[in-house]
Order: structure tokens, then C-alpha cells, then sequence
């Protein structure tokens, strides 16, 4: 039996689609049209000449045949991606430092920075992950090359803007509190903190009371204790461990800009480099 040859860029969309929960956003994120998505998706099942999607209700579920083929593909397309960066800058050489928010740290680290260091053996990456003052403080010392960091950054000299996300209420799946008429017991990280400012402004403007329940220094903390049932956290989706949840029945929060803060307007090649790897990793998964 001939086996078959899978298309990466078919693979790619695929990919992106379970991962964004919808081939719609998937082809607007890939600046293709809705039916060119369907009809790659179509020609992959012709492949793999079993479903690799089943209708759930008013959406699409992997099958297990799915399942099997979107482990696979997201190995295919990392390797692919890896290779693609490793041609193109064979001779790339230097040191790059870089900050990063805690709620980025665990999953770049993995998935952008080591299949970086793997392709740029010669290339040194010094990794700090910190609260949001002290990045924007050491790009601006000079101490860091690259920092992700939340706020508009409207006041920063080469701040590159990569998302709008919305911030919501996070506790445990089984909160209830929220609809009990004491005070909110609110985990958040010690002032100064954006998101903090905007949780007890939120509920200050619709009139909730509330206390600060538990204080943490770090994002391991935050979690541990909503993780306990100390209280809830305002946070974006982004790093949401899978054991809380986005709770429902609280007031709206803002949005929470995140930007790409650049030390230099023109940096060396690797810094170069490695921004624009981290700016389309980011892209193509968060919301845009």
C-alpha cells in the first residue's frame, strides 16, 4: 500500500485550527479564505482515508484517528520550523537576553527557545523570568536585549505591540463565593500590579466589595492558592493551569496589551532574530 505524503502547510492549518477551536479563525490567522481551510482539511482526510474530525454538538471534536495525527503533525511542523530557522542562520552567533512574564516563561522556554538554542549552537541565551516592572526596568538599563511584558507601552522607545488579551475572573471549577454577599477574597501578586489595579477597579465601579485574601511575590504562588480555594485571581487565559477555571458571573474586565520591548532599534542579528521567532510564535496562537 502507497503511503501517503502529508503537506505541511495542510498540517499547519490543521493544527492551528484544533488549537484556535475554530478552522474560521485559523484560515483569518493564515490570510486564507474559510473554504481553501475546508477544503485542505478535506483533501487530509482523503489522506489519512479516515475522519480525522466528528460533529459535537455545534462544533467539530478530534476522532481518535485525530487525535493520533495532530500529535504527529505538531512534531512534523516544530522539526520543519526548526530546520527552516537553522538554514537560514547557520552562522548566527552571540548573546541575547532575554526577560519574560511568568505566564510566557514555562511555554516558550520549551517551544520556541530550545528548538532556537538546538538550531544556533553558537548562540548564548541568558533567560530571566520576572514581574512586569523589573523587565521594563532592565530593558531600559540595558540589562535585558528582549522583554514580553504586559501594559500599552506607549512610553517605551521600541516597544513592538503582539496582542490585545482580555483578562478574566480565574478560580477553582467548583467556586461559588462570587455569588455570596461578603467581600470577594481576592489571591493577587504584592503593588504595584496592572492586573491587581484592574481587578479591585472592577469591582470597586460595580459596587462589590471585596479583600485581598492572599498576597504572592510570584505566579507559582497566585496559583497554589487559588489552586487551595483561598480565593480568586484575575488573570488572561494565558499559562491557565489546567485545574482552575474562567469563572462566570463577575463584572467585565479590560484588556491587558502585550508588547515585545526591544533594548535597541537595531539589534544584533541573533536578538534580531530570535524577536521575530518569538513575535510570530506568539501571532499565531494568541488572539489577534
Amino acid at each position: 500500500m502507497r503511503r501517503p505524503t502529508f503537506d505541511l502547510e495542510v498540517l499547519r492549518s490543521f493544527v492551528l485550527g484544533i488549537e484556535l477551536g475554530s478552522f474560521a479563525k485559523a484560515a483569518d490567522r493564515l490570510g486564507r479564505s474559510t473554504s481553501a481551510v475546508s477544503a485542505q482539511i478535506k483533501k487530509l482526510e482523503d489522506q489519512m482515508d479516515v475522519p480525522a474530525l466528528r460533529k459535537s454538538g455545534r462544533g467539530m471534536v478530534l476522532t481518535p484517528a485525530g487525535e493520533t495525527l495532530f500529535g504527529y503533525a505538531k512534531r512534523l511542523l516544530e522539526l520543519n520550523d526548526e530546520a527552516s530557522t537553522a538554514v537560514r542562520g547557520a552562522t548566527l552567533q552571540g548573546h541575547v537576553r532575554l526577560g519574560l512574564q511568568e505566564d510566557f516563561g514555562e511555554r516558550l522556554l520549551t517551544e520556541v527557545l530550545g528548538s532556537f538554542v538546538r538550531a544556533h549552537p553558537r548562540v548564548h541565551i541568558e533567560a530571566r523570568v520576572a514581574r512586569n516592572a523589573e523587565l521594563i526596568d532592565h530593558v531600559m538599563s540595558g540589562r535585558l536585549d528582549l522583554a514580553l511584558a504586559w501594559g500599552a507601552g506607549g512610553d517605551m522607545p521600541h516597544a513592538q505591540f503582539v496582542a490585545q488579551l482580555p483578562m478574566r475572573w480565574i478560580g477553582r471549577p467548583d467556586w461559588t463565593h462570587a455569588l455570596r454577599r461578603e467581600p470577594l477574597p481576592l489571591v493577587a501578586f504584592e503593588p504595584p500590579c496592572l492586573i491587581r489595579s484592574a481587578a479591585t477597579g472592577t469591582l470597586d465601579r460595580a459596587g462589590i466589595p471585596w479583600r485581598i485574601a492572599f498576597t504572592s511575590p510570584s505566579l507559582s504562588g497566585i496559583w497554589a492558592a487559588v489552586s487551595a480555594g483561598l480565593g480568586v485571581t484575575v488573570r488572561t487565559t494565558a499559562g491557565l493551569p489546567a485545574q482552575l477555571s474562567v469563572l462566570e458571573g463577575l463584572p467585565d474586565l479590560p484588556q491587558l496589551g502585550l508588547n515585545l520591548h526591544w533594548a535597541q532599534s537595531n539589534p544584533s542579528p541573533s536578538v534580531k532574530q530570535l524577536g521575530d521567532i518569538l513575535l510570530a510564535h506568539l501571532k499565531e496562537r494568541l488572539p489577534a
